[in-house]
């Protein structure tokens, strides 16, 4: 099962906005690569909730609760997907704390921090949540 990462401005939708709403249909995204990874979200998989701007930190999960379909609300040919929250981390994830790591060079947010959606591997996955129960 496939894990993925989102990334919002906790100005615009914090996550706990997102717990206080039970949920979204998240969208928005019109960059090729990222839509790609929208597109490829699967139901009952699990993603981390990262808060961008002058946080840029993990903070929180999430699980895909449905199928990707095209956006009516958006003539920029975006998708959505629903998305419904999971736990708060323990410990917030900073970037800055993944960038120096050398098993994070291959994760997309230290190689292309711009990416609003990205998938997270196994042992990546893993680390975080570890990183997450224990002081920096």
């Amino acid at each position: 099962m496939a894990h993925w990462l989102v990334k919002e401005e906790p100005t615009h939708y914090s996550f706990d906005d997102f717990v206080r709403d039970k949920g979204t249909l998240w969208n928005g995204v019109h960059n090729a690569l990222a839509l790609r990874h929208l597109k490829s979200m699967r139901r009952g998989e699990e993603g981390f909730y990262y808060h961008t701007g002058d946080e840029r930190a993990i903070v929180g999960t999430f699980r895909v609760a449905g199928r990707p379909e095209p956006d009516p609300e958006d003539d920029r040919g975006s998708w959505r997907i629903p998305l419904k929250p999971g736990v708060r981390l323990p410990r917030p994830v900073p970037l800055a704390e993944l960038r120096p790591d050398p098993s994070m060079r291959a994760f997309d947010l230290v190689r292309i921090s711009r990416l609003s959606i990205m998938p997270v591997a196994e042992p990546i996955w893993k680390a975080i949540l570890r990183r997450s129960r224990t002081a920096p």
